[in-house]
């Protein structure tokens, strides 16, 4: 490559770098709490309801995410919370998305394509099948708690009213639709107990 062809990758790079850091530094504000050390890649898909969300010291989370607490959708409102903790780390194009609860513990790794959810787009009825399902009303089965030191791999969907234990490790493409207790190797879908550590 040549000098002045160099130069000018590298002054675009210092440029896109430095470009983020001050949308970070603005968006930081919005949040419920920022811990040191945060970084979000840009860009990002959507992100909303800022002041319901905590993020501990040392995360990071990469590029083309959707994190969204929502307090209100059609004629419903709601009282959501993520609770973030320190070292998080989550891949590209994952999705954090709560109406109710979601905390996720310490030292949690994420890999891309990770789906994370308290809720639901209507129920499975009869009398909702004739209702478009962007207009149907979210609810939420209950809370999802996920514990220290858990890995996470890439393409998981973790649906509401879950707790994954301590030290869990799920295997890649998994559907988690139960709690599984700590030291707990899980995979397939639905997710099945594999072995514990």
């Amino acid at each position: 490559m040549k000098t002045f062809d160099r130069y000018l990758l590298n002054s675009y790079i210092y440029c896109a770098e430095s470009i983020n850091k001050i949308k970070l530094y603005f968006l930081k504000k919005h949040f419920k709490k920022v811990g040191k050390n945060f970084y979000i890649g840009f860009p990002y898909y959507s992100i909303c309801g800022l002041k319901y969300i905590s993020i501990g010291n040392d995360c990071r989370i990469e590029k083309n995410c959707f994190l969204g607490a929502f307090d209100h959708y059609e004629k419903d409102t709601f009282c959501p919370e993520i609770k973030i903790g320190d070292n998080f780390n989550m891949n590209f194009n994952c999705q954090i998305t709560a109406i109710n609860k979601i905390v996720i513990g310490n030292n949690v790794l994420a890999g891309s394509r990770v789906y994370i959810t308290d809720h639901f787009h209507g129920n499975i009825t009869k009398e909702e099948i004739h209702i478009p399902p962007i207009k149907r009303s979210l609810f939420s089965k209950g809370p999802v708690i996920i514990g220290n030191n858990v890995w996470i791999a890439s393409g998981v969907t973790i649906l509401p009213n879950i707790t994954i234990g301590d030290n869990c490790i799920i295997g890649a493409n998994s559907v988690v639709t139960k709690s599984f207790e700590k030291n707990s190797v899980i995979a397939g879908n639905p997710a099945k107990l594999i072995k514990v550590l």
